[in-house]
Parts: C-alpha cells; sequence; structure tokens
C-alpha cells in the first residue's frame, strides 16, 4: 500500500512539474490546465482526516437544548430507546408550552391600522375601447370615428389560424408592416441604365434567357424574382461591360438558389449552361464583388409574398391566382417596370385577374390588407393589360414566360381568351394613350 501511494505521489509531482515546465506550450489545452488548483497528495489526506474528525464528534444533542435533536446512526439497547422516546416527549411537550406563551404575549400587542375616508372622490373619465377588424361595433354612436366606420366590412382573415403556431396569426400584420418599409429601402430607380453601356433591351434578352434556365434547373419561383432583384440592384450601384452581363446574370442566379433553395446548382452547372463562356474562378470572383456591393443584404421582400397575403384576403381561387402570377412574372422582363414596388404590382395583378375572370370587385377587406385601393391600381393594371398585348404581338421573340405558362402544370394560364378580352385592349389603350 506505502509503495502504490508513493508512486501516486510522484505520478502527481512530475505532472506539476510538467504544467510548470517551459514545455507547456506544446501540451494541448494549458490554460485550461493553469487553471487548476496544485494540490499535493499530502493536502488532500489532510483534508480527508479533517471531515473524519468532524464525522466523530457528532453526537447526540443534549435534551435539555432546544430546537431539532442531531441523530448518529449507532446501535441502541431497548433500555436506552426508552429513555430516548421519553426525553423526546418531555422536550416537545416544554416546545409546546413555550410556544403558547410566546403566542400569547404577542397577543397582547394589536396592530391599529390608520383610518382612511371611506371614499375617496376620483375624477371619471369616459374611456372608449379600440374598433377591432373582425367584431362588429354599433354603428348608432354618432362619435364613432370615420377610421372606425371604414373597418366595419374589413374581415379578419387570421381568426381561424390561431391554433397553428406556423401562420404566426399575431404577428403576420406587424410582419407585412415590416415588409412594406424594406421594399421602400431597396428602390430600383427608373431608367438607372442611362448612363452605362448595358440596355434595356439587352437586360430583358438576359432575363428572358435566366426563365429558361431556372425552367431547366427546377428551382423555386421565388429564386427567379430573387435573381432579377440582385441583377438590378447590382447593376444600378456598379456598372459593368457587355461581355459581363451574362456573368452577372448567373451569378445572381447562384447567390438566390443559395438565399432560397435547399440544394442550390453547383457552379460548375452555371458554368456548363453559359457553355465555358465563364470559369469558375470568374463566377466565384463576381459572387465576392456582388456581396460586398450589396452589403450582404437580400432581404427585400418580392411580389410573391404579397400576392400570397392578398389571395387569402380575397379568397381567390387557384386560376385567379396563377393568372396574377403570370401577370406578375411578365414585369420582371421589362425595363420600364423595375420602379414600381412588388406590393404595389401583386395587388395591381390580383386586381386585375380577378377582374378578367369573374369581374369581382375590389374588397374594403382587400384594400385593407393590400394597403391599396383600386382607384390608386389602375395605372399599374394599365401597364400590365399593355404587358399582356405584347405578347400576342407575333414578332416577339421574348417569350420564354408566356411558353412557360402555356403548359397544364400552370393551367395554361397564359392562353385563356380572356387575356384577348375588351377590357384588356381598353386598359392596355388607355396606357398607351398616357
Amino acid at each position: 500500500m506505502n509503495t502504490r501511494a508513493a508512486s501516486a505521489n510522484l505520478a502527481g509531482r512530475m505532472a506539476l512539474q510538467q504544467i510548470n515546465s517551459d514545455n507547456i506550450d506544446q501540451m494541448p489545452g494549458k490554460a485550461q490546465l493553469l487553471q487548476r488548483p496544485q494540490t499535493s497528495h499530502l493536502m488532500q489526506r489532510n483534508t480527508l482526516s479533517d471531515i473524519g474528525n468532524q464525522v466523530s464528534a457528532i453526537t447526540i444533542s443534549d435534551a435539555s437544548k432546544k430546537g431539532p435533536i442531531k441523530k448518529e446512526i449507532v446501535q441502541v439497547n431497548p433500555r436506552q430507546q426508552k429513555a430516548l422516546t421519553k426525553t423526546k416527549a418531555t422536550t416537545s411537550l416544554k416546545a409546546l408550552a413555550e410556544k403558547k406563551e410566546t403566542t400569547k404575549e404577542h397577543d397582547e400587542f394589536h396592530f391599529v391600522e390608520p383610518s382612511f375616508p371611506s371614499r375617496i372622490p376620483v375624477p371619471t373619465a369616459t374611456v372608449h375601447p379600440l374598433p377591432s377588424a373582425h367584431v362588429p361595433m354599433d354603428t348608432s354612436d354618432a362619435g364613432q370615428d370615420a377610421f372606425s366606420k371604414a373597418l366595419l366590412n374589413v374581415q379578419d382573415i387570421d381568426a381561424n389560424d390561431k391554433e397553428n403556431p406556423q401562420l404566426v396569426s399575431e404577428y403576420v400584420n406587424d410582419i407585412y408592416e415590416y415588409m412594406r418599409i424594406l421594399e421602400k429601402k431597396y428602390p430600383i430607380a427608373d431608367s438607372y441604365l442611362e448612363k452605362q453601356e448595358i440596355s434595356g433591351k439587352m437586360r430583358a434578352i438576359l432575363i428572358d434567357w435566366l426563365c429558361q434556365v431556372h425552367h431547366r434547373f427546377h428551382l423555386l419561383q421565388e429564386t427567379l424574382y430573387l435573381t432579377v432583384g440582385i441583377i438590378d440592384r447590382f447593376l444600378q450601384e456598379s456598372p459593368v461591360t457587355k461581355n459581363k452581363l451574362q456573368l452577372v446574370g448567373v451569378t445572381s442566379m447562384l447567390i438566390a438558389s443559395k438565399y432560397e433553395e435547399m440544394y442550390a446548382p453547383e457552379v460548375a452547372d452555371f458554368v456548363y449552361i453559359t457553355d465555358n463562356a465563364y470559369t469558375k474562378k470568374e463566377i466565384l470572383e463576381m459572387e465576392q464583388t456582388i456581396l460586398r456591393t450589396l452589403n450582404f443584404s437580400f432581404g427585400k421582400p418580392l411580389c410573391l409574398h404579397f400576392l400570397r397575403r392578398n389571395s387569402k384576403a380575397g379568397q381567390v381561387d387557384a386560376s385567379k391566382h396563377t393568372l396574377a402570377k403570370y401577370l406578375m412574372e411578365l414585369t420582371i422582363v421589362e425595363y420600364d417596370m423595375v420602379q414600381y414596388l412588388p406590393s404595389q404590382i401583386a395587388a395591381a395583378a390580383l386586381c386585375l385577374s380577378m377582374k378578367l375572370l369573374d369581374d369581382c370587385k375590389w374588397t374594403e377587406t382587400l384594400a385593407h390588407y393590400s394597403s391599396y385601393t383600386e382607384e390608386e391600381l389602375v395605372p399599374t393594371m394599365r401597364k400590365l393589360a399593355s404587358l399582356v398585348m405584347k405578347q400576342e404581338d407575333s414578332k416577339l421573340k421574348l417569350t420564354a414566360i408566356r411558353t412557360k405558362y402555356s403548359s397544364s402544370k400552370f393551367m395554361k394560364i397564359s392562353t385563356i381568351p380572356a387575356l384577348k378580352s375588351p377590357l384588356v385592349q381598353e386598359l392596355a389603350g388607355a396606357s398607351d394613350c398616357s
């Protein structure tokens, strides 16, 4: 036993010498080792001895002492057990008597509460409850303001979503308010390509080609809208030459895929899709340039985000929603539509879609949740109607979006007769006159 203790003590001293030696920098986790207390085997043995002495000093408390009796794990014969039980009973009776005397002494002193007037006059004020969108209100009160009356016909479209935590019904209105702030935070200036080598026609050709690439890679529609947004924001801040425009396009789609997709295409896929016009190194370098130029900010909301909210408020069917998506996607190719806000395009597309299919009205609920009235959307609807008429031109070469929405996957929505209705022609003619 002495040999083992001596060996352990020697090993402990050698470990301490190694920690304090000059070779400590070569040891892993040196900071953690330096923070450990350097206790020797002798100190540990003295500590254990002190604990043992304290345990041996514990004895049964005297019966004359007040408070709980400390017990010791010992063997007691029956005679000692009987005496101990008698002592406990005496102590309990004595403590009870002392407690009774103490209570009696405290009862002689009574706390007298200060007297106050039975009633203090408080000025009264009439409090009117705030109007709610889904609670019917009494219109007989002449004091109701105009804002409350306007909300009488507005439905609470989130009333049935409170049990679904993924729909965040408590915060959804605040979220969309913040999205409207964000879309104004990253604006695209009108005619921002005026003093650049790139023209609006070149931009349209690039985006029409990217629509085909997007369809071939089976990417999300959010990826396409974000790609176009990145291109416009980057070209607005950093002009490029003609031979670099396609490089900006494929790199923007690469960034958008990383942002939106679960499985983004590889860089080699974009090298292949450009027929080796650019190398992998050039795409990665352009990616770094775009990220630095836009300060890694890609949170600008998309048209799809607002369209889904508006479609829920209008309770539209799949055909109206798909037609609105087609109208929105026509705007990404047009250079003249870059300055329009995503929420404005989404509201105008749905409003025109409802008028073309069922001649539905833009209700107060839609105006409330989209933040646009029908009168405010008329100029944008005229622009959309002119784009629809432009797609009917047989000489038009940029037909990727129209071809995409002519498939059964999108309900062949781009070929419906409603797109050639007199309403579209009338709106398009009004747009040309303006």
